[in-house]
Parts: structure tokens; sequence; C-alpha cells
């Protein structure tokens, strides 16, 4: 089976946030299942500089409107995974953020940007791109891709399509002039096509015309089609309920391992836990933070918004340091986010650091040397965070909600023997804070922290079952797809 990826970001080449990993590792996996999968990706200037350094050759020139685009094929950094990148430097050849300019803004061309994108994924489906190679499925992912889908006609045979939501809250979507703008057809401008309260929607066009949708967690499959978390499309997504499916997204446990990590300087695994302590030991010496095992270290790794509960995390971790604890946080976002920690930081040196933007070898640093993962989030699709946490040992606490209810299991909630973390629901302070203290009571008993600890270590991550379940899904799609052009 060949399928086509189509993703607007793969890690290592250009990441913002996890559609980059699952980017990476799901391709992988899936072609270790013996299926052909290319990578299709803008070409940001990242991925061009990785198409150079690793080898490229030229695979196809196409004229799309006015711009001239040139589609290279190189390899995924570290994988044998293809990955064919659309070079079209007036669209594409800016530096930083793929979506914003340098001051947090949207690119005011990101319609555009997108839409050729999809053009050269439409083409390539279709076999007119001048390849020998037509995949049997086309995978898009997010809003970026969204459109593909709808470009694809109903009037011929082509390939069946995947649509997966990762974030339901970035939906891709401009004024109706840019509908227009872009001369797209007539036909797509209706309130079941691309239409959306009279604004012009990308990801509708993966929602709408895709032959399955899926979605990054069970929990996250079943809360997009409620108001709280639909942001407008929950009736929609009730009405394509039953080619929905939530599939939890796994990890490169070959990249996030604590016995072979590559950022640690002392390896572990579930009979040696006890090195976790020395990578403690190096976290908070190369942090500049104070020596202490007494207390646990609490660890943050993530965006600086509001749906990752930083609001949040502003309100309690105060409470946390008073009590004796340590804060590590890296990340970046809003301003005042960033203005309110730097000022928290300064107000408790030697026990809370803080490392604005992202750092690869910092991110696992603290997720091997803190014993405590924060992840207050309003929403979750998925996480990964938590999963990379439980994998080296790191008891998480989290808001139950998505993928984080999915992953986590509360003392409360089961026999000791389950557990593997604390959860919080009702997305408040003062919820988050108790999670916390029972966490921190527990911490007091080594066995019974031990234990959570084990549990965590022991759960299956790794993408191997996740990506049987999407060449299922794949096999379901096309074989509807083939019945309906016979």
């Amino acid at each position: 089976m060949r399928a086509l990826f189509v993703t607007s970001e793969v890690y290592p080449i250009i990441k913002t946030g996890g559609l980059a990993d699952v980017s990476a590792s799901l391709p992988e996996a899936l072609c270790n299942l013996g299926l052909d999968v290319r990578v299709l990706l803008p070409g940001y200037p990242a991925a061009l500089q990785v198409a150079r350094e690793k080898g490229s050759g030229i695979i196809a020139q196409l004229d799309i409107g006015e711009y001239a685009v040139t589609l290279y094929e190189t390899l995924i950094p570290g994988t044998t995974v293809n990955v064919w990148v659309v070079d079209c430097p007036a669209l594409f050849d800016r530096p930083g953020n793929p979506y914003q300019n340098d001051r947090g803004e949207d690119w005011e061309d990101n319609a555009l940007r997108y839409y050729l994108f999809a053009r050269v994924a439409a083409l390539i489906a279709l076999g007119e791109a001048g390849l020998r190679w037509i995949p049997d499925v086309v995978h898009c992912n997010d809003w970026q891709s969204g459109l593909v889908p709808a470009l694809l006609p109903d009037s011929r045979p082509c390939p069946a399509t995947v649509f997966t939501v990762h974030n339901l809250a970035y939906q891709g979507v401009f004024p109706a002039e840019t509908f227009r703008e872009l001369e797209l057809p007539d036909s797509l401008w209706h309130f079941s096509g691309l239409e959306f309260h009279g604004r012009f929607s990308f990801i509708k066009g993966g929602l709408v015309f895709s032959d399955r949708l899926t979605t990054v967690s069970p929990a996250y499959a079943r809360e997009i089609q409620q108001p709280e978390f639909g942001y407008g499309l929950d009736g929609l997504l009730r009405h394509r309920a039953p080619v929905l499916s939530g599939v939890l997204n796994g990890i490169d446990t070959r990249v996030w391992n604590p016995e072979n990590d590559r950022f640690l300087d002392h390896a572990y695994d579930g009979d040696s836990i006890h090195n976790k302590r020395l990578c403690r030991a190096d976290l908070q010496r190369n942090l500049g933070l104070d020596a202490s095992q007494e207390k646990p270290v609490l660890g943050y790794i993530g965006r600086l918004v509001e749906q990752k509960g930083v609001d949040l995390l502003l309100q309690v971790v105060p409470e946390m340091l008073q009590q004796g604890c340590q804060v590590v946080i890296l990340g970046s976002g809003m301003p005042h986010f960033e203005q309110d920690l730097r000022a928290l930081a300064d107000l408790w040196p030697g026990r809370l650091s803080l490392t604005i933007g992202y750092d690869e070898a910092l991110a696992h640093r603290i997720t091997a040397g803190a014993d405590i993962f924060m992840m207050p989030s309003r929403f979750e699709p998925c996480g990964l965070n938590q999963m990379y946490s439980l994998q080296y040992g790191t008891v998480p606490v989290v808001h139950r909600v998505g993928g984080l209810s999915d992953t986590v299991t509360d003392p409360l909630d089961s026999s000791c023997s389950l557990a593997n973390g604390f959860c919080f629901s009702g997305g408040g302070a003062g919820a988050f804070t108790e999670a916390l203290n029972r966490a921190l009571r527990c911490f007091q008993d080594p066995l019974a922290w031990r234990r959570l600890q084990i549990n965590g270590m022991n759960g299956e991550y790794s993408w191997q079952r996740r990506a049987g379940t999407y060449t299922e899904i794949y096999k379901e799609a096309l074989a509807e797809r083939r019945a309906m052009s016979e």
C-alpha cells in the first residue's frame, strides 16, 4: 500500500509542536509494517537545508498559477523514510516559525501558501505531477493540508483520504474574499463545504471531504463532538462520527528512552531507577538550583499559552515553592506569561529555573531529572510530554482531559497496581493544587512512589500498535473508495 503523508512540519526538520513528532514517527512505523510512505513537506529553509545536507534530487517541476515549484526528494534525518520537499521560494523561503513572522503575527499569505501546498499534494494524488509513484491513500494532517481532500474529484478514481485532527483549536479560517482570490470552485462555497459562518475554513476541507477522520486520542474524539471542545464544528463531527476514530499517539521510544538517551549522562531503567537521582543532581547543577533531594523537582515543558494552563501554573507554583519544592520550566509563548514567569523566577533564585524558548537536550534532561511533571492543560488532544514522563519514571500530574485522561491513571480511580500519576478535574487552581499535594504526600512514601514510577515505565507507548490501527483505517477507506469506483 502506498501512502502520501501530507504535513506542515516534521521533526527534526521543523517543529512547533507535537505534530512534528507524529509526522516523523508514524510514517516510519508504517514503513516498518511494509507500507510505502512518502512524506510531503513545504520547502521551508530548514527543509531545504536538510535536503542539501542529506543529498537530494529533483523529482518534479511544476507550474501552479504564477508560481514555479520544484519537488525535491530526501530522507527524514535518522530514518529511511522519503520526504518530498515542495520548494516555492516566494511562499516558503522565510526564516523562523513556519506560520508566523518574528513579531508572532500570522503571515498574511498563509492561505495562499497552504493552498499551493495542497495543490501539489492533489496533483501527486491524481498522478498529474510527472511522478511514477501514485498513492493509494492520502493522509492529511491539520488545517494546513485540509484543502487536499476538497481538491480531489468525486467524478473519477482517486486515492482514499484520511484526515487527522491534531488540535481543533487551529482551523485555518480566512475571510470569504480569500476563497475568491484563490479561485476555488463555487461548488465548494456552502455550509456543507468550506464556508464557515461566512468565512473560509481550511479544516472543513478535511472534515467534510475525507473518507475517514481520526484524531489523536479516544477521549478527544468524544470531546470534539461536544460544544465545549468543538469550536463550532461539533455538529459536523457528530454527523461524521461513524467514520471518526480516536487513535492515541505513540512516542519514538528510540529517541525517548532513559536506557539510551544521548542527552543524559546517566542511563537507567526500572531495575536501576536509583540512577534517576543522578539525573536530578545533574539538572540541579546545570540550572543553578540548590542541591536537594528532600523535596521533589517539578517540571513543565510546553508552550506558554492559556491552552496549556500556564495561568494555573502561575497561581500554583508559588505555593509549591513555599513548601520547599523546586520548579523547572522550559517553553515560550504569550509575552505576558513569559514576563510573569520571569518575575517569579527573580523572586525564587536557586528554586525556580526558567528557560524561554525550546532546547531539545534540556527537554530530555528535565524529563529525566524531574520527579513530577505538570500538565494542567485546559484541553489536550493527546499530549506527548506525559508519555515521555511516564517512560522516564517521572510521575505526571495532569488535568483529566483528552489524551491525558487516556494515559494517566490516578490512585483514586484504580488499584495501586494500575496507577501511574495524579489527575484533577474542573480545570481550577484549587483542584490542581490538591492533586499536586497528593503527589507530594506520596513522594514521602518511597515504596508507593516507586510503584507509580514502575507502572509508568512499564506502559506501552511505542507507535507499533498504533501504526497497525492506522493501517486498518487505510484499508477500510481504500476498500470503500474502490467499491464506489466500480
